[in-house]
């Protein structure tokens, strides 16, 4: 099995049999690259192997695929590979007082990795991110969370909005964070079964996940700068909801 390794970039497998093998071995995949134009046969047998894990499987262009393993023989399929294996959301659950940090559509891997750095310091028991359209668990964001996620559980679904709506019915209080929150993060209650919800840098929170927040909450901002940098909104919310569980003696 042939892998290019960059620390800034991705790791990758690539040839139709190295990607058929870890699938059915069932390796920690982040998405599954196949050439335009491909034989409609692979696609399929590459889609139904990579259902079990749901392993998004993506049209690409020849020249991306080129790029990513580094002009190997990639026989039009390579597949990029997470720097660790993932926990299910069930996992996360398993704690009395849960806190759990809910990344949607951060789009830079060193945010990513800072966030969960954060995290795993301040005693979060997890967090979710999503399958698609997110920066994925890239050796680049693994070097920025310095070792985190080695201990932090991470679990990555394909909808976050449907995943808050299952926190919600398991009793955790989910509160997103946003700009126009009705109320600043220190006067809201952090205190219980929670999940923080972080948007992305681009599009923050998006419609549907906003639609599944109980609570929206801003962090105030008094100077010229109209916002905050993911990580560093992330870190304040995450150290905000530690203080009052420690205040109300939960932790």
């Amino acid at each position: 099995m042939r892998d290019s390794r960059d620390s800034e970039k991705q790791t990758v497998i690539y040839g139709r049999n190295p990607v058929r093998e870890a699938l059915r071995g069932g390796r920690t995949l982040h998405k599954i690259l196949v050439v335009r134009g491909a034989d409609p046969r692979l696609f399929r047998e590459l889609r139904e192997l990579a259902r079990p894990g749901r392993i998004p499987v993506q049209v690409v262009e020849r020249p991306l695929l080129d790029r990513l393993t580094d002009g190997g023989a990639h026989q039009g399929v390579a597949a990029t590979v997470s720097v660790k294996d993932f926990a299910t959301v069930e996992e996360l659950l398993g704690t009395e007082n849960p806190l759990i940090v809910v990344l949607n559509a951060i789009q830079d891997p060193r945010n990513l990795g800072a966030i969960l750095r954060t995290a795993e310091a301040a005693g979060v028991d997890g967090a979710v991110v999503p399958s698609r359209r997110a920066a994925p668990l890239t050796p680049a964001a693994a070097k920025t969370a310095a070792g985190a996620v080695e201990y932090l559980p991470v679990a990555r679904v394909t909808n976050i909005a449907l995943t808050l709506r299952e926190f919600k019915q398991k009793g955790l209080w989910v509160v997103g964070a946003d700009p126009d929150g009705p109320v600043s993060y220190w006067d809201a209650d952090l205190g219980g079964p929670l999940a923080l919800v972080i948007g992305g840098e681009a599009g923050g929170l998006g419609r549907a996940v906003r639609a599944e927040c109980d609570s929206l909450v801003r962090i105030p901002m008094s100077g010229r700068v109209g916002s905050l940098n993911a990580s560093v909104a992330a870190a304040l919310l995450i150290y905000e909801a530690v203080r009052q569980r420690r205040a109300g003696g939960s932790l």
